[in-house]
């Protein structure tokens, strides 16, 4: 600690009783009592304190009781330096004191250790999983209490909720964005300062910092957000009554961008830590929002994707079983949850002559648009041999070979990169004039039969290979069905889990199953409620159909099915 007499000599008035910048020194003006008398804004980036905090308190309550020069951080850290008390000549002839601190090169750099410290925990909270939403929340979290008070994440084209999306974000002149909101979060109970909660819309002025930030792709600051009451927000009384009522004084707006594409923006506000917003803190909030950026990026890429391959396989599935006479049939289709994407699960039911059924299975693998295509493929090219009416064998044998000649004549074409198909998939044609079933399967899971009296099994069938492979080697088993049995065809979804041999999870679904007079949807209900736990990875298909005699299910509305390939 030094003192210099004269240094400050001729110091102007305007340093006491309040916040003033003097050149970015970290300074405060001591009283004849000494209570601090003034504060600059250098002393506040260094400190973390307001003027309106230190204003009024003794000097001392600042310092740290040792030896050393050491004054006291906000958040409760020490800072060692150089402190230098020079007197101020006033004109009233009050003794005053400029206290200056110069820290100590290794505080600088505790204070960037900090913020890297800060950064790589935002890496690990924010963008946990590839849910638009979840990331927005996981920002807004995060930046709350550490760097705002209350933070909003708003984005376009977010997750869809049940509703069309919303219009990607444009940089045009004159146009107004829309936004939804993906994220907030504050530290009062209940967030007062929210106009709009998770998943609405939010309203945007179209002459506002918002649409600015849009536009020019920069970040906006507002240190002191009163004094704009006048000018934008006299458009957005809404936001006004908010800002009073909260008492928000600082704000902070960050693009968020990836890609060089507007996603939306973040908004930082401060009501009750007193420090207005700096560049320092403004720079931080560009930091976290471009780690959080392409984490949104990449999940609003998935989500899009997800959906379309959702309703891709929706419109590629029948939307209407029928059995005939025959058969009373059903189905249950679950998709894969965000983080896997939609896979590729087909089923169907066929009308063959002389009142037969064929029930179909099927698994593509992989996940995504390309395996809802390729189901789609499949699924056309089965329906399209089973009206040839061949039997399992020679049907599955005819598509090993169809889908080997397509993925060959898309290997050819200029530019493709297609690798082959891979599928399993199991046949079985029911024949209600004989009581049989005839079943073929190319690498799928055997059918479970439930007997009238509630006895279940799993058919014995010949695993064969899977569809694409190109080897073409299947056999099949003919098995007596008498009237009232239940057949279940399924995908690994319903009874494979990491954790158990896949023989367990079948044996599950044949005890749930054994019930073969109860309703096929309340049946459904028991299989996949005795799943062990639910199928992440991979999407979950149950078809289901029970014997009966000739006419014994069918609606007066029913007619063999359409061939809507």
């Amino acid at each position: 600690m030094t003192t210099d007499e004269g240094a400050a000599a001729g110091r102007p008035d305007g340093l006491w009783g309040g916040r003033v910048e003097t050149e970015g020194m970290a300074a405060a003006v001591i009283d004849a009592d000494g209570c601090v008398a003034g504060w600059t804004l250098g002393a506040q980036r260094l400190l973390g304190y307001a003027a309106e905090e230190v204003i009024g308190r003794p000097f001392a309550d600042l310092l740290a009781p040792t030896a050393a020069a050491q004054l006291r951080h906000r958040r409760g850290h020490r800072l060692e330096g150089e402190l230098r008390i020079s007197r101020l000549a006033a004109r009233d002839g009050a003794p005053r004191w400029l206290a200056a601190f110069d820290p100590h090169p290794d505080a600088r750099r505790r204070l960037a250790s900090d913020r890297l410290a800060l950064l790589s925990e935002a890496s690990t909270r924010i963008g946990t999983t590839l849910d638009v939403m979840q990331t927005g929340q996981e920002l807004a979290d995060f930046a709350v209490p550490r760097l705002a008070d209350y933070v909003t994440v708003d984005l376009a084209e977010s997750v869809p909720l049940g509703e069309e999306p919303l219009a990607r974000l444009g940089r045009d002149a004159g146009r107004i964005p829309v936004f939804r909101r993906a994220g907030v979060a504050s530290i009062h109970e209940g967030i007062p300062e929210a106009l709009w909660d998770r998943g609405e819309p939010v309203f945007v002025p179209p002459a506002s910092p918002f649409t600015e930030v849009l536009t020019t792709g920069r970040s906006y600051i507002e240190p002191m957000l009163r004094k704009s009451l006048g000018t934008w927000l006299r458009c957005d009384p809404q936001r006004s009554r908010v800002i009073r009522r909260t008492e928000m004084h600082t704000v902070m707006m960050v693009p968020i961008q990836a890609r060089g594409a507007a996603l939306g923006i973040a908004v930082f506000v401060r009501t009750d830590n007193p420090a207005p917003f700096e560049q320092d803190d403004l720079v931080l909030a560009e930091e976290l929002v471009e780690r959080a950026a392409l984490s949104l990026d990449n999940a609003h890429r998935y989500t899009r994707e997800h959906t379309a391959a959702l309703a891709l396989q929706r419109n590629l599935l029948p939307a209407r079983l029928s059995g005939g006479p025959a058969l009373e049939v059903t189905s249950r289709y679950l998709p894969a949850d965000l983080d896997h994407g939609v896979g590729g699960d087909w089923y169907d039911v066929i009308a063959l002559p002389r009142d037969r059924v064929a029930l179909v299975v099927g698994d593509v693998v992989g996940h995504g648009i390309r395996a809802a295509a390729a189901m789609g493929r499949l699924r056309t090219a089965l329906r399209t041999l089973a009206d040839l009416d061949l039997p399992p064998v020679e049907l599955l044998t005819s598509l090993d070979r169809t889908v080997g000649r397509l993925t060959q004549e898309d290997a050819d074409s200029p530019g493709a990169t297609v690798s082959g198909v891979g599928a399993t998939c199991l046949y079985v044609v029911y024949d209600p004039a004989e009581r049989h079933v005839d079943i073929a399967a190319a690498g799928h899971l055997p059918p479970v039969v439930v007997g009238p009296t509630g006895v279940a099994t799993v058919t014995e069938v010949p695993p064969g290979v899977p569809i694409g492979l190109g080897l073409g080697h299947f056999e099949s088993v003919r098995i007596e069905i008498p009237d009232g049995s239940l057949i279940a065809l399924y995908t690994d979804g319903l009874v494979e889990f990491p954790t158990e041999d896949i023989e367990l999870g079948i044996r599950r679904l044949a005890a749930a199953l054994a019930h073969p007079r109860l309703p096929l949807e309340e049946l459904c209900d028991r299989a996949f409620a005795a799943r062990r736990t639910p199928s992440l990875s991979d999407d979950t298909t149950l078809l289901l159909a029970r014997t009966g005699p000739a006419g014994a299910h069918r609606h007066p509305d029913d007619r063999a099915a359409p061939d809507d390939a």
